[in-house]
């Protein structure tokens, strides 16, 4: 599809061709090495490894037999992607990827967890004085699980927990507690005579589905947010789920055509449901020399579902003083280059619910809200009803709780016309760089305000309730290529999709005036992105050998690293 992706398959087949002349390989083992993802390469044969098999079809008993008499042990089936979990030895890979009906053999990778002043911010105040606030709408909160919060109470209507061995959907870890309150916190602890703040969320009347995939570390994998977004597609019709939140995201390992996580968010997306990405918090990586570009977490790096990055709201309830998080991450996607994030919102030192005594809560205290910061009591022992966060994570039910609000409003809307919409109302008003400093390290990190940083622009709900255009098509991101012979970036949309009506969905309106139509795609100046002192960006980003160099494409270990998340940006 993309020119990375043309260059990569025919030097692997240039590879193919030397190494069958000389006999050195047989057709069966290239066929095979195929289907194993980059990372199944080089294991210890005796190593136990947990795999996730997709197959061509549904697999039927003598797939799965075949697999076995490899040694491989069943662990559940994945249906949403034709799939299934096994745990065998590393040694036997091959030996199932030569079956035709196996499609693509990866890791069972592991995932990790990525509004007093946000809610007035994108707007979300006006809209609830005018009935907008959600109800009836569901939202399935795919995170570390939901704590009995009173912000909460009745309006988390299911609950279910996917994390391997451990039934409970309380959240031991204390981040989807503080996700679901700022989709649906109605304010219910923070609101009376006393009050100075209401911490209340953008859609204060939603209902939540408490899907829980990670653990009391934050930590989960593959196969159980898989399981959970299956699950969120068969309760859409039971719970009127509209909305997924996924606040969550690893490294990008292969192109999103492949990866099993992008395939069943493409599933969701295609059931009627609206996902909602954390971009990840690794805007500050320069481990690749990008200066944080192609930093996007999968499954943010897939074209369908609204991957969010993170804004910095500056303790004030105007936009216009909104800064960019300097450790929100930045586009174009590895491998495939799709333009990302597709929106910014607040994510910057966010009040929410808390989960008293949770793993976060003890490992960051500094983080607790005093009581006094919100009443006018003179109490200032530390609140068991709120904390403070930051992080991508943070941003991303910013717009999931939009979206509810978006589809209260007009429920037959598709999840594209929603992207369509909350796109193209995004605020478009930017300075042209701003810096921030770490508050721990002194450093300091510029932020430019192109397409691959805040996408098409800053949330804002009131726009997007007020707008009444329809997106006919798909509203896919679209692909980035760099033209060497003019020094530009080009970004074009996919045959087919929402971005080439230019009558109702001009490009200039979508992405603002800092990008330039040219014929059928956008152009940008080299220097809008890469200036010339980092050139080498270009290497990494469009260069064929480094972007699948291993060492680039797993070069951090966390993508959503929680000293960063959760400190946060000054």
């Amino acid at each position: 599809m993309e020119r990375n992706m043309k260059n990569y398959r025919r030097s692997s087949h240039a590879l193919r061709k030397l190494l069958l002349t000389l006999g050195l390989l047989s057709v069966s083992s290239l066929m095979a090495a195929d289907k194993l993802s980059a990372d199944l390469h080089g294991l210890p044969p005796a190593a136990s490894v947990d795999v996730v098999v997709q197959f061509t079809r549904p697999p039927s008993a003598a797939d799965l037999r075949a697999v076995k008499q490899q040694g491989g042990v069943l662990k559940q089936k994945l249906h949403g992607i034709h799939g299934a979990l096994f745990t065998l030895k590393a040694g036997k890979l091959k030996g199932i990827a030569a079956n035709p009906h196996t499609a693509y053999i990866s890791p069972d990778r592991k995932i990790s967890g990525s509004l007093e002043f946000a809610e007035p911010t994108v707007n979300a105040n006006i809209a609830l004085q005018y009935g907008w606030t959600g109800a009836g709408v569901g939202v399935a909160v795919i995170d570390s699980g939901i704590y009995n919060h009173p912000d909460l109470t009745q309006r988390v209507v299911y609950s279910e927990s996917f994390v391997p061995g451990d039934s409970s959907t309380n959240d031991a870890y204390g981040h989807g507690t503080h996700v679901g309150g700022i989709v649906a916190g109605n304010g219910a602890d923070s609101t009376g005579p006393q009050s100075i703040y209401t911490f209340r969320g953008i859609a204060p009347q939603a209902y939540l589905i408490n899907l829980r995939a990670l653990d009391s570390k934050g930590q989960g994998s593959d196969s159980a947010v898989i399981n959970a977004l299956e699950r969120a597609i068969q309760l859409k019709d039971v719970w009127n789920i509209r909305v997924v939140n996924l606040s969550l995201g690893r490294n990008v390992f292969e192109s999103y055509t492949l990866d099993p996580l992008c395939q069943e968010v493409e599933k969701a997306w295609k059931a009627g449901l609206v996902v909602v990405v954390a971009a990840g918090n690794s805007g500050r990586d320069n481990s690749m020399g990008t200066s944080g570009y192609a930093t996007i977490a999968s499954p943010g790096n897939d074209p369908y579902v609204i991957t969010v990055g993170a804004m910095k709201d500056m303790g004030t309830t105007t936009r216009r003083d909104d800064l960019m998080a300097s450790y929100s991450s930045k586009g174009p996607t590895l491998l495939n280059q799709i333009v990302k994030p597709d929106l910014v919102a607040p994510g910057n030192s966010i009040v929410s619910t808390q989960a008293p005594g949770s793993t976060i809560v003890q490992l960051y205290p500094g983080n607790a809200v005093p009581v006094s910061y919100y009443t006018k009591h003179s109490n200032s022992n530390s609140s068991n009803d709120y904390f403070r966060l930051s992080g991508t994570s943070m941003a991303a039910p910013m717009v999931s709780g939009a979206a509810a609000l978006v589809l209260q409003q007009q429920s037959w809307l598709t999840p594209d016309q929603v992207k369509a919409r909350l796109m193209k109302t995004a605020t478009k008003n930017f300075p042209s760089i701003s810096i921030a400093t770490d508050p721990l390290t002194g450093i300091s990190y510029t932020s430019n305000y192109d397409l691959f940083t805040v996408g098409a622009g800053y949330l804002d709900v009131w726009a997007a309730l007020n707008n009444t255009d329809v997106a006919n098509g798909a509203a896919l991101s679209p692909v980035a290529s760099y033209d060497s012979n003019s020094g530009q970036v080009l970004v074009t949309a996919v045959p087919g999709s929402v971005w080439q009506d230019a009558i109702v969905w001009g490009t200039t309106v979508v992405w603002g005036t800092t990008v330039m139509v040219n014929g059928s795609a956008l152009a940008l100046g080299n220097t809008v992105v890469w200036g010339t002192d980092t050139s080498s960006a270009f290497t990494v980003v469009w260069g064929t050998t480094v972007v699948w160099g291993t060492t680039v494409v797993w070069g951090t270990s966390n993508i959503f690293p929680q000293a960063v998340a959760i400190r946060g940006d000054k």
